[in-house]
């Protein structure tokens, strides 16, 4: 889970968390038949019986939840153009879970046995997407790449929050998803995911008329960040970049709200230099504390 943690440093920073983590608003709002709570599973359809009861067992819910089912063909339908057929298989095993949540909660994403595209990859293009205010789950029997997890997010979305994603955001979203991870086998996950968080940001404030305005932007977010992309990087993000401008999508709020994006909390929380970084904080604290006692028992 991204918030759980036995150590009081890390409630305090989870909780902290809580009040900035991924909060999106877009122009596609959530239907007024959307209902908070509302919980969606989507099962690969080529799961076996067996590994069915298993991941609805992970999941933990109940025989009464609404669960529909993603085809190997919807995964190639969506990810066809953007990666090879090879990668996607013939058998969809992916599988979601969504909850909608309060409006203003944000997106929460946690994984398991997904080996290629890491939860912020997914929130940053569940965004894109149109999805906002919603825990989601994605799973699978074993270790997969993830590509196919967006489909069942979306599907899953759709049919909680009762509303219909235009098939270009959804496109779209699944086009970003893939280069996002492909970028990050050459400089890293939080590069990737940094990098497209930026260049989204600026999208909304940086007048872009054309490809070299924004190879031009693409060049100076990578400088920032001390990424050094190929010219075929590039291009791919000039492609993608211009396709998120032409979205009906509310950029300026989307800029306010991308700076909100938090890496993977169980990764910041569990690094060495966090708990180094926090230990020092909070020597400093008790450090201060123990002067002014002194200073007013003198």
């Amino acid at each position: 889970m991204l918030w759980m943690t036995e150590k009081p440093y890390k409630k305090w920073i989870a909780g902290l968390a809580l009040w900035t983590l991924l909060v999106f608003s877009f122009a596609l709002p959530v239907s007024a038949d959307a209902i908070t709570g509302e919980t969606v599973v989507t099962l690969g359809e080529n799961l076996t019986q067996e590994q069915r009861e298993r991941i609805l067992a992970e999941m933990g819910v109940g025989e009464d939840v609404e669960i529909i089912y993603v085809s190997n063909q919807e995964e190639h339908q969506y990810l066809g153009q953007y990666i090879d057929a090879s990668k996607i298989g013939t058998r969809a095993i992916s599988s979601a879970r969504i909850t909608l949540l309060e409006e203003g909660a944000g997106l929460t994403v946690t994984t398991n046995n997904i080996d290629w595209v890491t939860e912020e990859m997914y929130a940053n293009a569940m965004a894109t997407a149109g999805i906002q205010d919603a825990d989601v789950y994605v799973t699978a029997p074993f270790r997969v790449s993830g590509t196919a997890g967006l489909t069942g997010i979306i599907k899953a979305f759709e049919a909680a929050a009762d509303i219909e994603i235009d098939e270009e955001q959804k496109q779209v979203a699944n086009e970003e998803m893939v280069k996002t991870a492909e970028l990050a086998d050459k400089i890293g996950s939080e590069e990737a995911a940094e990098l497209m968080r930026r260049l989204k940001e600026r999208l909304a404030d940086t007048k872009l008329e054309t490809d070299e305005d924004y190879r031009n932007l693409i060049r100076e977010i990578a400088a920032e960040l001390g990424i050094e992309l190929t010219e075929e990087d590039i291009d791919a993000l000039v492609h993608l970049l211009k396709r998120l401008k032409n979205l009906d999508i509310n950029w300026e709020q989307v800029s306010n709200q991308l700076k909100n994006i938090r890496d993977n909390l169980n990764e910041i929380l569990d690094r060495e230099e966090t708990r180094n970084f926090l230990r020092k904080v909070l020597d400093v604290i008790i450090a201060f504390f123990e002067r002014l006692k002194d200073v007013f028992s003198s």
